[in-house]
């Protein structure tokens, strides 16, 4: 019995014509639409850079202009939570945007604190935070892998059933 040498594979060869696709494109292949940044509600600001990091105030869900309200647990399912926290995850890349200019500046998100409003029963925050936790993987690959909390609350503002606030490294070229 002879051995024949696999081929090697071609999708792995970077050709130097194609440019490395961007972050926009990447989010307009995957049919990801970002939602316009959201103004403070409140004496805070989106976001504040400090020796590379952007750190990112609270963004809450918002499905066609209104806030995701409910408790997990109670009145809303896992589902309806990792939806929540994804539309979180969407409106943290539309702070970033706005506040970097390009989310091709993003080196890696480095935390993700997500606040879940549940149920005192309730013990799933971790299914329910990966919906923004996927997210970031999703957009950024293995520079969106991070830390992250998932914390039960028994209210966020407005009702709102789920909160994210994140820490990005960026990049300085």
């Amino acid at each position: 019995m002879s051995l024949t040498p696999m081929p090697k594979p071609t999708s792995l060869v970077m050709n130097p014509e194609v440019a490395p696709e961007t972050i926009d494109g990447k989010l307009e292949r995957l049919g990801m639409v970002l939602p316009a940044a959201a103004a403070p509600v409140a004496a805070y600001v989106p976001t504040v850079e400090l020796n590379g990091l952007l750190h990112v105030s609270g963004q809450l869900p918002f499905d066609k202009g209104m806030v995701m309200v409910g408790r997990i647990g109670e009145d809303r399912d896992v589902a309806y939570g990792q939806a929540a926290a994804r539309a979180c995850g969407l409106m943290i890349l539309a702070q970033i945007k706005a506040a970097v200019g390009a989310l091709d500046r993003v080196d890696r998100i480095v935390k993700l604190n997500v606040f879940i409003n549940s149920d005192p029963r309730f013990t799933d925050q971790p299914k329910v935070a990966n919906g923004a936790s996927e997210l970031m993987v999703e957009v950024f690959g293995e520079a969106g892998k991070h830390a992250r909390a998932a914390v039960g609350v028994t209210i966020l503002p407005l009702g709102a059933a789920v909160e994210v606030d994140a820490i990005v490294a960026l990049r300085t070229s």
